[in-house]
């Protein structure tokens, strides 16, 4: 019992390190069960199911006692939240099923389809693709850097954004047209 009452009393970074330089379980099992709370809010945040959460929290336990070891982690708070939230990251990717959104021509922009990464551009129209980009609004300059720059898709772009599916279609269109635009103007100046 007296252990057990040394560890209680041990801070997280006291933890930290002597599970770090001992490896002994107990430290780790301490150090865990005191961010269980944490890990479970934010596994039901990303997950959205209590089932999932308490899933991911136990994939979590089984998966930290090894990553410990093999990083240099100065924050333990800080790493441990990050590992929690990609782990879900991962889990909602793996899950995900095939999206097949309806195209139609209002959404191709009538057929004029216009892409910023088109390979084809001169000097002239990459510096004025640069140019527009910082022009556009911070929702569509974020949504088209991700959708195109970052091949992120319209779900993706929504967990990241926090944005509404429709919001990042409409930020996506609008910003691909206002670029187009300025891009037009822009070259007529030159």
């Amino acid at each position: 019992m007296k252990t057990n009452r040394n560890i209680a009393n041990l801070s997280i970074e006291e933890l930290f390190e002597r599970y770090k330089n001992g490896y002994q379980t107990m430290y780790f099992h301490e150090l865990f069960r005191r961010y269980i709370p944490m890990l479970y809010g934010l596994c039901l945040k990303y997950l959205g199911n209590e089932t999932d959460a308490q899933d991911a929290v136990m994939d979590l336990f089984e998966d930290l006692n090894q990553k410990i070891t093999k990083y240099d982690i100065t924050n333990f708070h800080s790493w441990l939240y990050t590992v929690a939230k990609n782990h879900c990251l991962l889990k909602i990717r793996k899950g995900k099923q095939l999206f097949f959104a309806d195209i139609n021509e209002e959404i191709m922009e009538n057929g004029d389809f216009f892409t910023p990464l088109n390979e084809e551009k001169t000097n002239e129209e990459k510096e004025a693709l640069e140019y527009c980009m910082t022009e556009l609004g911070i929702e569509q300059r974020t949504s088209i850097e991700y959708f195109y720059y970052e091949d992120k898709s319209y779900a993706d772009i929504v967990f990241i954004t926090g944005y509404t599916l429709d919001k990042v279609k409409s930020y996506i269109q609008n910003g691909k047209r206002n670029l187009k635009n300025c891009i037009k103007r822009m070259l007529e100046i030159q």
